[in-house]
């Protein structure tokens, strides 16, 4: 026999706008996914464990709440200089859209100025933001290579992402070593040695997969 489950109203309209909800009633949730799962929450290792994940999911996905073009707006200088830039190894740790677990791995990226540069840790921000979000390495790839050109005009952007996806090492085909690299590239990042000069200084680093 089907079961008929009361809801309050304010339970419904959380529940029916999403950004409305609650900091309890997050909580709730949480505490419900528990329950969901065969697990106990009133145990003594889980009493504090869906404030917890609140408070972890709201920094894992911060990326939502910050802007990247004001980010990069903050730290442009001019410049006569026209040889190519590029700021290595950012280190980079991200959540899949398809089963929110982590991917990471490093990030690197180039340009060639045209009159602008960027200050140098911004770039690393500009990764975080867009990390900081429910992503897919191919688009967390263009979407970094897309702010910088659109924020200075440079000649040309390319961004390389190599990482490890737990979606693929802790369930499904369970590959503990297999890597993930995807790379962007605009302007005259597309003419074969630009290009070239570019994966060559990234394989420098020794971390390189291609």
């Amino acid at each position: 026999m089907a079961q008929t489950v009361a809801v309050s109203k304010s339970t419904l309209k959380a529940l029916m706008n999403p950004g409305e909800i609650s900091e309890f009633s997050t909580e709730e949730i949480y505490r419900e996914l528990l329950r969901r799962i065969g697990e106990d929450p009133a145990r003594d290792g889980l009493l504090a464990t869906p404030k917890r994940v609140e408070k972890s999911m709201a920094f894992l996905t911060k990326g939502y709440k910050e802007d990247p073009n004001e980010i990069l707006r903050g730290a442009l200088f001019d410049v006569d200089y026209d040889e190519m830039v590029i700021v290595r190894d950012v280190e980079m740790f991200s959540l899949c859209e398809h089963h929110m677990l982590p991917f990471f791995g490093k990030v690197h990226v180039a340009y060639i100025p045209k009159g602008k540069v960027i200050g140098l840790s911004k770039i690393a921000r500009l990764v975080e933001v867009f990390a900081r979000r429910l992503q897919v390495q191919e688009r967390l790839t263009r979407q970094i290579a897309d702010a910088i050109q659109e924020a200075i005009e440079p000649q040309g952007v390319g961004v390389v992402i190599e990482a490890r996806h737990l979606c693929m090492m802790m369930r499904g085909i369970e590959k503990q070593n297999s890597s993930t690299v995807t790379s962007a590239m605009v302007g005259c990042f597309r003419q074969k040695e630009t290009r070239t000069e570019f994966l060559s200084l990234v394989r420098q680093t020794g971390t390189g997969a291609m």
